[in-house]
């Protein structure tokens, strides 16, 4: 196929807003995982991954006067998105003919949210303002209309593998000739539904999460936005542009084995990963990092350990979880890592898997160590969502 580039990231976590902060963090393994600060939850026992902006802050830095109606997931987007764009050098008349696929599943509930708390206060003008950022749809809108005019949006919406499906979306769109530049990723944040579903499932963790560890005892919910830049490589050549790295193979599978949990033997994600595997045209002992889904549930991390093997045998990669530093930012997920999968292609690091110190039974020991022991050329990066439905990305080095 075509060879697909990178040409543009951006990226709001909790450990930091933009590649500079978010690389300094994940070098010195500092989590983002703390005590809620913004959401209004009376859960206050469980930490999060929040971003460390109030609305207001990142309004201001936004440079857009204050609007009650903007969700945070959007204003997280627009953050991520202006980094993106403007690494690519992309803006104004030349998003025209650049499509923008967006993945969410939270949307805009906070807004949703304020307004059950302040109905009787709502007048029907604001009340309607209020509800019609419940969309998914309404956020990608939102996002894009800080930026001008794009060919068209789309909006994803796959629980957890949303915003790697997305990045998928766009590359086959390149692959098909519909367009030579998308512009790809998700946005999500935090809620009390959001928060309130999960622990209804009994799957947040009341300490910081410890993915692949023997006393895992489940997640802690993140917020943030990720998006990437897209090009073919005749779009590269044109433009002039120096790529971050190479989109070289990716794959999607649903094997609907539960509603919420993974199949025992990992069969969505051993598909996935074997048909990014097979689309890149690499064999598992090419891929020198692996950024696991790692929720750090005891249901995904055995089963995602299981399918892994199934993958690689006993010829294990460096394997590691960011989730440990930024929570589980659901939706958004995919892109967000993503771009540390390209931070660690860049800079020649691994990202380590921290709080990790019991070995589970048959489960993978993951990266304690940042230095590499080979050069960092092929990263295999999973995502995956309810329904079993997992997608996975290889992002490759270019070659000097």
């Amino acid at each position: 196929m075509e060879s697909i580039y990178v040409t543009g990231a951006g990226v709001v976590s909790a450990i930091g807003v933009g590649k500079s902060e978010t690389l300094a963090s994940l070098r010195k393994e500092e989590s983002g995982i703390r005590q809620m600060k913004y959401l209004p939850s009376i859960h206050r026992d469980l930490p999060v991954g929040e971003v460390q902006l109030s609305n207001e802050e990142m309004m201001q830095m936004l440079n857009v006067s204050h609007n009650p109606f903007l969700t945070r997931t959007a204003l997280m987007g627009r953050l991520a998105l202006r980094e993106a764009l403007e690494q690519a050098d992309l803006a104004g008349d030349k998003l025209n003919e650049v499509p923008f696929i967006s993945a969410t599943t939270v949307g805009g509930m906070d807004r949703r949210e304020l307004f059950y708390a302040k109905e009787k206060e709502c007048d029907s003008v604001h009340a309607h303002a209020l509800i019609s950022t419940h969309n998914c749809a309404d956020c990608t809108e939102m996002i894009a209309d800080y930026f001008g005019q794009f060919a068209s949006l789309s909006t994803v919406s796959t629980a957890c593998s949303s915003a790697t499906n997305a990045l998928i979306t766009g590359a086959n769109m390149l692959r098909c000739g519909m367009a030579e530049m998308v512009v790809v990723g998700g946005a999500e944040c935090l809620t009390m539904f959001h928060l309130n579903g999960f622990n209804t499932l009994m799957i947040l963790d009341h300490q910081p999460c410890r993915p692949f560890d023997r006393d895992r005892a489940g997640l802690n919910l993140g917020e943030g936005a990720g998006y990437l830049v897209l090009e073919t490589a005749a779009s590269v050549k044109k433009r002039g542009v120096q790529p971050l790295c190479q989109l070289s193979g990716y794959g999607n599978a649903c094997d609907a084995f539960h509603q919420t949990a993974s199949s025992p033997e990992g069969e969505g994600a051993f598909l996935a990963m074997q048909e990014a595997l097979a689309l890149a045209g690499l064999q598992p002992s090419d891929i020198q990092y692996i950024n696991a889904h790692g929720t750090g549930t005891p249901n995904n991390d055995e089963s995602e350990s299981f399918a892994i093997r199934r993958v690689f045998g006993d010829h294990l990669p460096p394997i590691s979880s960011t989730k440990s530093f930024t929570g589980h930012t659901t939706s958004a997920s995919g892109s967000i890592e993503a771009v540390f999968c390209i931070l660690a292609i860049q800079n020649q690091f691994l990202p380590v898997n921290i709080n990790w110190q019991t070995p589970m039974e048959n489960g993978i020991i993951p990266v304690m160590d940042p230095h590499p022991q080979t050069e960092i050329k092929h990263v295999l990066s999973n995502a995956f969502g309810f329904g079993g439905n997992d997608s996975s990305l290889i992002l490759s080095k270019i070659d000097a």
